[in-house]
């Protein structure tokens, strides 16, 4: 039975998936109400859960040490209820391989290794090349829509990453070269690794160790 996520909840995550990010940012990345929730995000600076910096002329709310393993354990109690830890562990599983065929596909994007530089830019002259690079990434987001589809069922935040994904494409498909690895707008790669940090978060593992 796929199961909806509580506000305060997805609040918290927002700023996971995110990294970084101001009060409109944090509620639209599900839908929800700015006003709530930056009263619900000033809450969580009162718990020590997020704190909000500014640099170089941009604000944002990040998250604490305190703050991830709050969501962690939100994150694994709402999971047990759903009773969908083995599907997620599942599509895990079978989205490391696409996730190694993405990394690969961004570093194509940006590098085109001639005889003499292996690690040349790509100044995306070479058609066929970014070409087949878009192919790929064709052949990766339909591969992601059915683990999306899963996901979806067991928790309903999980929706709508193979839509952000298709949506990327198109408008690199359309000329724009930022919308495959720039993580300024909600590129592919810029999708693909809210996914990952999304599913890390949610099985309780350490990016920097699990695979």
């Amino acid at each position: 039975m796929t199961r909806d996520s509580a506000p305060d909840l997805l609040v918290l995550h927002s700023v996971r998936v995110t990294g970084f990010a101001d009060t409109p940012v944090i509620a639209r990345r599900y839908g929800l109400d700015p006003a709530e929730t930056e009263e619900t995000l000033r809450d969580a600076e009162a718990y020590g859960w997020v704190q909000h910096t500014a640099f170089g002329g941009t604000a944002g709310w990040s998250l604490t040490e305190r703050g991830k393993a709050e969501n962690e354990r939100r994150l694994a109690a709402e999971l047990a209820h759903a009773g969908g830890a083995e599907e997620v562990r599942e599509v895990y599983r079978a989205f490391l391989p696409l996730n190694a065929l993405l990394l690969q596909a961004c570093t194509d994007w940006q590098l085109r290794p001639t005889a003499g530089d292996r690690l040349a830019a790509n100044d995306h002259s070479d058609h066929a090349w970014d070409a087949r690079v878009l192919r790929e990434l064709g052949d990766i987001g339909r591969a992601l829509t059915p683990l999306t589809d899963r996901l979806s069922r067991v928790l309903v935040r999980f929706q709508g990453y193979d839509e952000r994904f298709a949506t990327a494409l198109e408008r690199a498909r359309a000329g724009d070269a930022a919308w495959v690895d720039h993580t300024d707008v909600d590129s592919c790669h810029r999708v693909w690794f809210e996914l990952h940090e999304d599913l890390i978060a949610t099985l309780g593992l350490d990016r920097h160790t699990a695979p």
